[in-house]
């Protein structure tokens, strides 16, 4: 059994739509490869230059809210740097001891994220605890701004293509990825406000507090990582709207009877789909398979990137199961 083929679309200069065929090893279109690869260095590369700017203007204003991005900012280039790695193992083609591909590679370096991010969640907290018990002033908060606005608008422009390339790929760990920088754009404006009401204004106070809220986002945002993760690596079945929508269209099919023992799942960048398809059973086999084989097509049109696999039965012969929902 090999990977499911994940195709893309271009268009030509007349304007006319052409699929763009998956690649030959991987199943993968070659265009999602690519934005998945480059959404990865995209990561690190960003996270490289907010780790510069932020480790120059902490040593500065030794602010514990700067310390929060500048540490959230670290574990991002770490995390990236896992992705860029587990996203290369995802996309490797399927082989003997892995049949179903690598898909679930993307899910391990999302819990893998997850550790590094909430271990800087507590280290934030106990800076900022500490700063709370011995308040301290915070120095040259003018710099801390400009390069706080420099980190939004390089996140911001990071966020977009990321949320491109999971729109066309699916990708779990670019998913993942992406959620941890979203976070950093309301951290990077609590830091804002910290340096504001701390630099400016003299409350002492506020930067450990911005601090104990950046470490609450960042421990959210591994949260979300750690459920997705865990979805895949359990077989989570799809939701309830898109099992609907299969069955609403094997059943549209004029010749089919009905389905069931519908199961589905998501690995990485891969889906898989599989039921029983209920035929007259007195038609011919090659009849069935013909029948199969245009319901298989309508599912994937739907579903793009997905294996379906589909086990024809005689009408009313199914046995009922306990996982029997369809």
């Amino acid at each position: 059994m090999s990977a499911p083929e994940i195709t893309g679309e271009t268009t030509d200069a007349a304007g006319t739509k052409k699929v763009i065929p998956p690649n030959a090893q991987t199943g993968v279109a070659p265009e999602y490869e690519r934005l998945m690869r480059r959404a990865t260095l995209a990561a690190v590369a960003v996270a490289v230059v907010l780790i510069a700017l932020k480790g120059v203007v902490y040593w500065y204003t030794g602010s514990i809210a700067m310390l929060g991005t500048l540490t959230d900012s670290l574990l991002d280039g770490a995390a990236s740097l896992l992705n860029l790695f587990a996203v290369r193992a995802s996309l490797a083609p399927a082989d003997l001891e892995h049949r179903f591909g690598h898909g679930k590679a993307e899910a391990l370096a999302g819990l893998g994220q997850s550790i590094f991010i909430f271990g800087s969640a507590g280290y934030i907290t106990f800076e900022a605890i500490t700063r709370l018990m011995n308040p301290e002033p915070v120095n040259y908060s003018g710099a801390g701004i400009a390069v706080v606005v420099i980190a939004i608008g390089l996140t911001l422009a990071l966020v977009a293509y990321q949320r491109h390339v999971v729109s066309q790929t699916r990708s779990l760990a670019i998913e993942a990825d992406s959620i941890h920088y979203r976070g950093d754009l309301l951290m990077n404006l609590s830091v804002i406000a910290a340096l504001v009401l701390s630099g400016f204004l003299g409350l002492h106070w506020a930067d450990p507090v911005f601090g104990i809220v950046i470490a609450a986002l960042i421990a959210w945002s591994a949260a979300k990582i750690v459920m997705n993760a865990f979805n895949q690596l359990m077989d989570r079945e799809f939701s309830e709207e898109d099992r609907e929508r299969i069955k609403d269209i094997v059943r549209q099919h004029s010749e089919v009877v009905n389905l069931h023992e519908l199961k589905t799942r998501t690995s990485g960048v891969y889906s898989f789909i599989q039921f029983h398809l209920e035929l007259d059973g007195k038609m011919t086999l090659t009849e069935a398979h013909r029948i199969s084989d245009e319901v298989e097509k309508d599912v994937m049109a739907a579903f793009p990137g997905s294996e379906v696999i589909i086990h024809q039965d005689p009408a009313g012969s199914e046995k009922l199961t306990r996982f029997q929902r369809a």
